[in-house]
């Protein structure tokens, strides 16, 4: 093992969104790797998760970026840039520039860097045509980045399971307990960092839903999730406006 220390920074991915611990706080994939890591390394490793749901890309580099590089850890994950693909104002070369200079800084330090590309959740959301583009063009600037900079990179998007529905949540953005479990497990694959074998396994695909139902669905899903996404939007509002990160600073990792 040669990381006595692990920061995570972005959004609801690496927030960990929807992946509930019994009292309703989220874990997610980072708390499962980091987990694993300290198991490896021993009670001295630290962590620490300043992601934070709804949150753009220039907040993350201007709230987060700075406190990780303070802490001076062995290894950063770095996940931001899905919540901007969605705005109506997506300035792709001003991302994709700044994406760039935020991973040469975080290598600069010495530290490494797992980059992502992300999975395809358009396949079941609406304004696919528009979106998903925008998606390509960010996963192919990650990856030419992190060949630029020796960054890690997990592919996300290359792994077909997660066009399964059961990896992902009711709300049909956000990762189940499941679609956690099998990023945690890539993400230590790429670390060369073995894992437990079933964070790996995927549950079947559900039966073929009935049209009629099938509609019937849809139509509770865009009440319950995107309405309010959509007011928020309308609003100014986020999704993160009242939260703070979850892990703040390093400290050591309890089961």
């Amino acid at each position: 093992m040669r990381w006595g220390s692990f920061v995570a920074v972005g959004d609801s991915f690496t927030e960990g969104m929807d992946d509930a611990y019994p009292d309703g706080s989220y874990r997610g994939w980072a708390d499962l790797v980091a987990t694993r890591l300290a198991a490896e390394a021993g009670p001295d490793f630290q962590y620490a998760n300043l992601a934070i749901r709804g949150r753009l890309f220039p907040a993350v580099v201007a709230e987060q970026v700075p406190a990780a590089l303070a802490m001076r850890p062995e290894l950063i994950s770095f996940a931001a840039g899905g919540n901007d693909v969605l705005r109506r104002n997506f300035d792709p070369d001003a991302l994709v520039t700044r994406f760039d200079d935020v991973v040469r800084e975080l290598r600069s330090g010495g530290a490494d860097v797992v980059l992502f590309r992300f999975a395809d959740v358009m396949a079941r959301l609406p304004g696919q045509r528009l979106v998903a583009p925008r998606v390509q063009l960010l996963n192919r600037a990650v990856g030419e980045t992190a060949e630029r900079h020796g960054a890690i990179l997990v592919d996300l998007y290359a792994d077909d399971t997660y066009l399964n529905p059961m990896l992902w949540s009711t709300d049909r953005l956000h990762l189940s307990e499941a679609g956690h479990r099998r990023v945690a497990g890539q993400v230590l694959a790429a670390l060369g960092v073995g894992c437990d074998e079933e964070w790996l396994l995927v549950p079947p695909h559900p039966a073929p839903t009935p049209w009629l139902a099938a509609r019937a669905a849809d139509l509770r899903w865009a009440g319950r999730h995107l309405a309010p996404w959509v007011k928020r939007r309308l609003t100014g509002r986020s999704s993160g406006d009242t939260v703070t990160a979850k892990r703040p600073s390093l400290g050591p990792v309890t089961d």
